[in-house]
């Protein structure tokens, strides 16, 4: 079953959560690790993180420089497989434009149909750290409505050559980001909502928002969106706080604001440990009312707060 199917048969709110690969050169145990700390909550889908490579200059010591592509993580493909094979539980990879060409697409998305992986996350993803605004690959998708529409030729037998495959399988399914108090680079929110909504016209099926920690404005965002014609389901997306750097670091990382009333909490903390804490109460506060609302599932964004999260999941499940 694909992702849609499994959190519209939930009887109850989906529990998923997202992860990280290991940096090169690491092992995998930290993710298992992970996984074994929050699988008694029955996680619906794990969703798997991934970056794009960065070009560094090397110097050649006699007054030149070359540029050499350096890719810090391996793949989500190879990190959902072992996932998917050793807990048998639905994996989405993350799909970007960011770092690929079209032809790149398509070969990781071959890797996955041999795989038997069919769920994705498709995103533009972030730009280069030396860029001022997202640059595609050359022969890249721009941004997440030309790669979910190369996915859709795809699933149609359509290679991006234009050539047609001789078999194909099961069709891959995706959801998509959005953004309930907008994307940095989108004018205002009406103009977030309309390209989202021409990304489900694209064929996502449902939506998982960046994290926030005010519900009125994800409300506020679901209210316009459905005003607008999104009818796929939109997943609140949550990371909960944990550190002290993080009260100022996540505000100016992800543009997103903190309530008055958090940020008055926040203020009361001298300690990661009080942080925490913090984050764990509003965190299991903003998923009950997010649930009494119905929502169909809650994705957690895991990295760095394993501990913070199953004990939400354990106040909330």
């Amino acid at each position: 079953m694909s992702v849609i199917d499994i959190i519209r048969q939930r009887k109850s709110t989906a529990f998923s959560f997202e992860l990280l690969p290991p940096l090169k050169g690491n092992n995998i145990d930290k993710l298992y690790d992970t996984i074994n700390a929050l699988r008694e909550f029955d996680p619906a889908y794990i969703n798997i993180t991934d970056h794009r490579s960065e070009y560094v200059f090397k110097d050649m010591g006699n007054g030149t420089y070359i540029r050499q592509r350096l890719r810090r993580r391996p793949g989500s493909v190879a990190v959902a497989a072992a996932i998917k094979n050793k807990y048998d539980i639905t994996v989405v990879p993350h799909v970007l434009c960011s770092g690929y060409s079209r032809e790149d697409t398509e070969y990781e998305l071959l890797d996955l149909q041999f795989l038997g992986i069919y769920d994705l996350l498709v995103l533009r993803g972030d730009k280069a750290p030396d860029e001022r605004t997202f640059v595609p690959e050359k022969g890249g998708n721009a941004h997440a409505l030309e790669l979910a529409k190369q996915i859709q030729d795809f699933n149609k037998g359509i290679f991006v050559d234009g050539s047609q495959m001789l078999v194909t399988k099961t069709p891959f399914s995706f959801g998509v980001a959005c953004y309930p108090e907008k994307h940095e680079e989108a004018p205002n929110l009406e103009r977030d909502i309309y390209w989202l909504k021409q990304k489900q016209d694209a064929g996502a099926q449902y939506a998982v928002t960046q994290l926030f920690y005010d519900n009125q404005k994800f409300f506020s965002f679901l209210e316009k969106a459905r005003q607008a014609g999104i009818t796929m389901p939109i997943i609140p997306g949550i990371k909960p706080l944990s550190k002290m750097s993080q009260l100022t670091v996540i505000p100016k990382t992800f543009k997103v604001d903190l309530p008055q009333e958090l940020a008055d909490e926040a203020l009361r903390c001298q300690t990661d440990e009080d942080v925490k804490r913090l984050g764990i109460t509003w965190g299991i506060r903003q998923c009950k009312e997010l649930m009494a609302q119905g929502v169909l599932s809650l994705h957690f964004y895991a990295l760095g707060a394993t501990e913070s999260v199953k004990e939400i999941a354990k106040g909330i499940y």
